[in-house]
């Protein structure tokens, strides 16, 4: 075994990344993270870069450049077009991005499962109660983005955003490991409520864009401003912004995590598993009408 391999293996290990990523000044990392990786250097990015490739999964095959300007550059680059294709069945609402599926299936009420003995609920995360109670006995999944993959994500239906409830908060790692330590992550952290109303359908599907360690913002491509640590308390916008299904709606700084929401009738497509790999486009949920499965179509997106 190489140095270079046993260091790898070192910082992997699940006891010293939770150390390394949980037990610092978060707050400090971040900004520290958001002025070092915006350093325009070549460089400096390519060495950065290099060093992200060795320790993490990052896969730059599918970018639309393999040239940045600064490590933010590559964190939040763009994809060669058509990478992603979007899943057209009217039926399906599909993933807002890449992701391992995590903790998903029905909600009981309104629990929700953090990682195996851990819960929450649907009031601790989404704190409005007229929200909560929209999803009471719906249906939920969990997709975590790691560090190398792509961090753009996407509106999973056509529709309209008519809501976005900021709440600030910590930025713990999302990692499996403090999911199964550390009670409600997901309710201490930093998060982006969108709620968007799909438009042929009277039904109104949450995403949660919650922030993680070395996560400084999270960016919406329809408002002018910044999500971001520096905001001093919650925030309810109110917006009509329209998208058509796989459209980008925005991105975050560095890997996290998204929740989707949607209302019971609505239930997810048979491939959507804990511990599945999926990605931007593909079946994630299916629609009330008709009760069939996700069709042909989404089958065949699927299995590109």
């Amino acid at each position: 075994m190489t140095v270079g391999a046993a260091l790898v293996g070192i910082f992997q290990h699940e006891a010293v990344n939770f150390w390394l990523t949980n037990r610092i000044p978060r707050r400090l990392a971040n900004r520290l993270m958001a002025r070092i990786s915006r350093i325009e250097q070549p460089l400096f990015a390519r060495a950065a870069i290099a060093i992200w490739r060795l320790f993490g999964d990052l896969d730059l095959s599918e970018s639309a450049t393999q040239h940045f300007a600064s490590v933010h550059a590559c964190f939040t680059r763009e994809l060669k077009p058509g990478a992603r294709p979007i899943d057209a069945d009217p039926r399906v609402i599909v993933s807002p991005c890449d992701a391992i599926v995590g903790a998903c299936g029905p909600i009981p009420g309104d629990a929700l499962i953090q990682a195996k003995g851990l819960r929450y609920t649907l009031g601790e995360l989404l704190i409005d109660p007229l929200l909560a109670a929209r999803y009471r006995d719906g249906q939920y999944a969990t997709l975590r983005l790691t560090s190398g993959m792509y961090h753009r994500f996407h509106a999973p239906y056509e529709c309209v955003v008519e809501q976005v409830t900021y709440i600030p908060g910590d930025t713990w790692n999302v990692n499996p490991s403090t999911l199964a330590r550390i009670p409600k992550v997901f309710c201490k952290n930093e998060r982006a409520i969108i709620s968007a109303r799909l438009e042929s359908h009277d039904t109104v599907v949450a995403i949660v864009a919650v922030a993680a360690i070395l996560v400084g913002s999270i960016r919406l491509n329809f408002l002018s401003f910044v999500l971001n640590l520096h905001d001093r308390g919650e925030a309810e916008i109110r917006c009509r912004a329209p998208f058509i299904k796989g459209q980008e709606i925005g991105w975050f700084e560095h890997g996290s995590t998204i929740i989707v929401f949607a209302p019971n009738g609505v239930v997810l497509c048979d491939a959507v598993r804990e511990g599945a790999v999926i990605r931007m486009g593909q079946p994630l949920m299916r629609l009330p009408t008709p009760p069939s499965g996700c069709g042909a179509a989404a089958q065949g997106t699927t299995d590109r």
